[in-house]
């Protein structure tokens, strides 16, 4: 069940991080992801959480990876996307609540999201490919 969310999750944050090109190529998307826009700081601020813990969850299971090594790379993959997009896209409340306490972190958390801002929309459509492959390797891999 929680790779069905995670798949979805996938499906939302990346068509909030690509909305420009989807919507240049599928004018008809724009009021579905004018709905998102709105929550777009607070759901990206939880998924930034999600997508760390995601992350020290996958190392901590690395022994997936000895018996279900596809399905352990994609929840590491998943990690990653998920702490990546949920950083762009709540970056002000991640400063506000996280950053803002700590002058090393506010420094090093504008670092990777300046690393990462040129590739936002590639970001967004490899979190779309990858929250498909999630709801379907939900199926395929029972753990």
């Amino acid at each position: 069940m929680s790779g069905l969310i995670t798949g979805l999750v996938l499906l939302a944050l990346g068509a909030l991080a690509a909305a420009s090109s989807i919507v240049a190529r599928r004018p008809d998307a724009k009021a579905y992801i004018e709905l998102m826009v709105p929550y777009q700081g607070w759901f990206g601020f939880i998924t930034c959480l999600w997508g760390a813990w995601t992350i020290i969850n996958a190392i901590i299971n690395l022994n997936w990876f000895g018996y279900v090594p596809v399905w352990w790379l994609t929840y590491l993959a998943t990690g990653v996307l998920i702490a990546s997009l949920g950083l762009l896209l709540g970056y002000a409340l991640l400063t506000k609540f996280i950053f803002s306490h700590n002058a090393q972190a506010a420094q090093r958390g504008e670092q990777i999201r300046a690393a990462i801002v040129p590739y936002q929309t590639v970001l967004g459509y490899a979190a779309i490919v990858l929250g498909l492959w999630t709801i379907v390797a939900t199926f395929l891999y029972r753990i």
